[in-house]
């Protein structure tokens, strides 16, 4: 790459001729310029893809100016070159481009841009993508855990929203937009989420509150704990997903709401699966059917402007008894928050139990599960299929304090048969 160090101060001088002028000693003569005092003193001028480039610095950092003419020589022969002109890319206009090759599901990008919009533009605005320093992302990472003085996020949301940044960043670096990600800085550190260890509901536990839960909902009980189904794969179960012939279940649906429209989207993931079901969970489903007709239900699949999909659904919202005044669809289907607060916790109240929020979520019908699974010996790999997590290193990071100890199990099969009975009759 060809490219020079410019002195705006000064020049060689020259004759009427144009020749340049010599002193005594053969070296040429300097002399000041027009712009001598004024503004940067060295400008920088190469050529990058045919187009001229420059850079200026000030009196003084002649060192500077050549070190950076160097550098930028070195970036282009090696291929690292970055044009900072390239960075002057608004993140807004940036992200909507990198979004573009996201996820497909519109949900996953409703999300995406909610999160984006209130907690990356909530505090960045627009600015360029050069101009999102290691300073910024540090007081970023500060606003968000102090906004206000008060905690309003969970260090687990601060990381998705990290991440999320982080990649953006990371794709700007791959397209040549800017030289470095901020956010891979050793002096920047993801948020770090505190692991508690999962405590699983004791069995009298469960029980307890399906005795205070409406009988119209009672079968949420089963198909949590006894299935392992997340919240809203549990109000998207049908009769017709179980094979009865093989004693299995496919799970193959949730409800997810966008912009207040309820859509049947895959479960999360978008990974369907199988799971096993016992002969006490299908006696539960069948009186369920007995009592509580299912109901018939037409959504869009994926977007609100999807193609419809009809299915009949065990859990019916109408006919629980409630007086309600909302018409359609809406009036026999739950939202998540909606179940959560006028159906699961009042059952708390009912049974006469504290509800405590990091516990006693649906959510801990499926660690029951989990604990039920382990402690008959099925392996992590199958309950990871069983509960549709994407690694079964995943769920050996929640569950490996439930699985029994190798000391009791290497105890249990001594003990099959070395029995003391047996030993005292050898005798």
């Amino acid at each position: 790459m060809a490219g020079h160090v410019e002195d705006r101060w000064w020049r060689e001088k020259t004759d009427e001729a144009g020749e340049v002028v010599l002193n005594a000693k053969g070296k040429p003569v300097r002399e000041k310029t027009d712009l001598y005092g004024k503004g940067m003193r060295y400008r920088v001028r190469y050529y990058v893809s045919r187009k001229e480039r420059s850079s200026s610095f000030p009196d003084g950092k002649l060192r500077r100016a050549q070190a950076f003419l160097a550098k930028v020589q070195t970036d282009a022969l090696t291929g690292t070159y970055v044009d900072p002109d390239a960075g002057k890319v608004r993140l807004r206009t940036y992200v909507g481009q990198y979004l573009k090759g996201q996820s497909e599901n519109y949900a996953t990008q409703r999300r995406y841009k909610s999160m984006l919009e209130n907690m990356v533009f909530g505090y960045f605005d627009d600015p360029f993508l050069a101009d999102i320093t290691h300073d910024e992302v540090r007081n970023w990472l500060e606003w968000m855990r102090d906004k206000g003085g008060k905690r309003v996020m969970s260090a687990t949301y601060r990381g998705q929203l990290f991440d999320m940044l982080s990649a953006i960043l990371n794709a700007a670096v791959e397209e040549g937009l800017i030289t470095v990600n901020p956010c891979k800085a050793r002096s920047i550190k993801r948020p770090k989420v505190e692991r508690r260890k999962i405590v699983p509901w004791p069995e009298e536990k469960m029980w307890a509150i399906r005795a205070a839960l409406p009988e119209i909902y009672r079968i949420a009980i089963p198909l949590g704990a006894g299935l392992g189904l997340r919240q809203m794969e549990l109000l998207a179960q049908s009769p017709e997903d179980i094979d009865r012939d093989r004693g299995e279940v496919n799970v193959v649906r949730q409800i997810k709401w966008i912009d207040k429209a309820p859509v049947f989207a895959p479960p999360k993931g978008g990974k369907p699966r199988v799971v096993p079901i016992g002969e006490g969970v299908l006696a539960a489903v069948d009186e369920h059917m007995a009592t509580f007709e299912p109901v018939t239900v037409t959504l869009p699949w994926l977007t609100p402007g999807g193609a419809p999909e009809t299915v009949r659904l065990l859990i019916n919202k109408a006919a629980d008894g409630r007086q309600r005044y909302n018409a359609g669809v809406r009036a026999r289907l739950w939202s998540g928050d909606g179940f959560h607060t006028g159906v699961w916790r009042p059952a708390f109240t009912r049974a006469g139990l504290a509800y405590m929020k990091q516990w006693d979520g649906m959510h801990a019908l499926r660690h029951l599960f989990a604990s039920l699974m382990l402690e008959q010996g099925v392996s992590i790999k199958e309950l990871s299929e069983y509960l549709g997590h994407h690694d079964p290193a995943f769920t050996l990071r929640i569950y490996t304090h439930m699985m029994p100890s190798s000391h009791q199990r290497a105890r249990l099969a001594s003990d099959k048969v070395f029995k003391v009975p047996t030993l005292a009759n050898a005798a």
